[in-house]
């Protein structure tokens, strides 16, 4: 357990003691020591993946761990170290020189024939390390002097040069969703050793939930509000220190927003939404939009709304609503919070103000009625394949009633032909936005029909 407490970036086995070890942030006492205590990350961690048989059989030799803040990188790195019996020195990607990396080098090299213990070289904001960096260590890399494992922020496919990266297996560290976050608070709410178990306390599940929704995956961020919500509130007269959702939101600096993102809350806000844009009032858009954002509702689920709006609500009216609603859902799922609510407000003001009509969604609505409930219509002989052309002219179809009559030889490009059998109207445009013009169309065609 002593391990737990080595300093990070120190490259002696120097220990803390009790009195330093609780003067330690909780993020840091509660650090996983193995792979079993890393929450989340299943992707690469799971019984029989890639990244977690390497380790188990020590076979690796150099690795990137890439993602947000708090998801784990340099506990995983640390992890790895413990796991594999390694000795485990820490660099940063601003910091560090070239004569500290050669330095370290040489230790290493050092404590592997003295000592026959392999050493990780873990490199925090790989991706800021200039040419001059790499080149040293790369060699080293190659022969096996050391072994590297080296975290960004950045997307390591465009911020770490092909040198490094040809040397490297990538993995992916994801934020870690809003049930292990609460897992790991209630961990440290019990652990008496490296936790907060040996005081009083009673935290409310809806704080805990608080806590892990605004730390947007970021585990360290919870541990910390967590520890600042209980050391900043004065016991009660039992000597317990009580933490509800105020003494949570205060600690992590954002309000609860009453939202629940899988019961009324959820429905009711989105509903709010989809009627704002419908009824054509962009401030009330924005203001459910807003809510939903803060709230973390899933952008894709709200962009979806958009399109389905843009749709359904607009139409024909104006067709560019829908381009702009699909272009924004591509945006919004490319950039992430927090630059997705730009593009996802572009969208809901313009659906929100764009002319309305229903037509062609009310349309298609009666059609499929139709055709489930009522008979099913044969396609006329003109309209079929020429085989069934041919039948029909065996039956003693005449040639005008088989013959398809092309619209583009003809004036306009319109010719009157039938093409339902009992000529049933499903779509009745509107005489909004561009609807009207398309309304003057089909009554201008209707007359060429009539004339014939």
């Amino acid at each position: 357990m002593a391990d737990l407490f080595t300093p990070f970036g120190q490259s002696d086995a120097l220990k803390l003691s009790p009195e330093a070890q609780k003067a330690m942030p909780l993020a840091a006492r509660m650090r996983p020591t193995c792979i079993a205590e890393v929450a989340g990350q299943g992707h690469l961690l799971a019984e029989g993946k890639l990244l977690r048989r390497a380790i188990e059989t020590d076979r690796f030799s150099s690795l990137i761990f890439y993602g947000p803040p708090g998801v784990g990188k340099t506990t995983l790195a640390y992890v790895i170290a413990q796991q594999t019996s390694a000795f485990f020195v820490m660099l940063n990607g601003v910091e560090s020189n070239v004569s500290e990396i050669r330095e370290k080098i040489a230790e290493a090299r050092t404590r592997m024939s003295l000592h026959g213990q392999k050493t990780i070289v873990f490199v925090d904001e790989i991706h800021r390390f200039n040419k001059a960096q790499q080149d040293v260590l790369l060699p080293h890399l190659e022969r096996g002097t050391v072994r590297f494992i080296g975290a960004t922020t950045e997307n390591p496919y465009f911020a770490i040069n092909s040198a490094m990266l040809s040397r490297s297996q990538v993995f992916p560290l994801e934020p870690l969703a809003d049930e292990d976050i609460i897992s790991l608070l209630h961990r440290a709410l019990l652990d008496d050793v490296r936790g907060l178990g040996s005081m009083s306390l009673a935290v409310t599940d809806e704080a805990l939930a608080h806590l892990a929704l605004k730390s947007d995956g970021d585990v360290r961020k919870a541990l910390t509000a967590l520890e600042v919500a209980l050391l900043s509130t004065p016991a009660d007269a039992q000597g317990v220190v009580q933490v509800g959702l105020v003494e949570a939101e205060e600690s992590i600096q954002r309000k609860a927003i009453r939202y629940d993102r899988k019961g009324d809350g959820h429905y009711d806000t989105i509903s709010a939404f989809i009627k704002s844009m419908r009824g054509s009032d962009p401030d009330a858009a924005l203001y459910w939009l807003a809510t939903m954002l803060n709230a973390g509702e899933d952008i894709r689920f709200i962009a979806r709304r958009i399109v389905i709006c843009a749709s359904e609500d607009v139409g024909l009216a104006d067709s560019n609503a829908l381009r702009v609603a699909m272009d924004a859902a591509q945006a919004a799922e490319m950039l992430g919070m927090p630059e997705a609510r730009i593009p996802l407000a572009h969208a809901a003001v313009y659906v929100a103000t764009a002319p309305k009509s229903n037509a062609a969604y009310m349309g298609i609505n009666e059609a499929m009625r139709d055709v489930r409930e009522g008979k099913t219509l044969a396609v006329p002989d003109h309209l079929a394949t020429p085989t069934r052309k041919r039948l029909a002219k065996l039956r003693g179809v005449s040639d005008e009633e088989v013959d398809y009559k092309y619209a583009h030889d003809f004036a306009e490009n319109y010719v009157p032909q039938a093409y339902l059998p009992e000529g049933r109207i499903y779509y009745t445009p509107s005489g909004n936005g561009m609807e009207l013009r398309i309304a003057e169309r089909m009554a201008h065609l209707r007359k060429l029909r009539e004339g014939q």
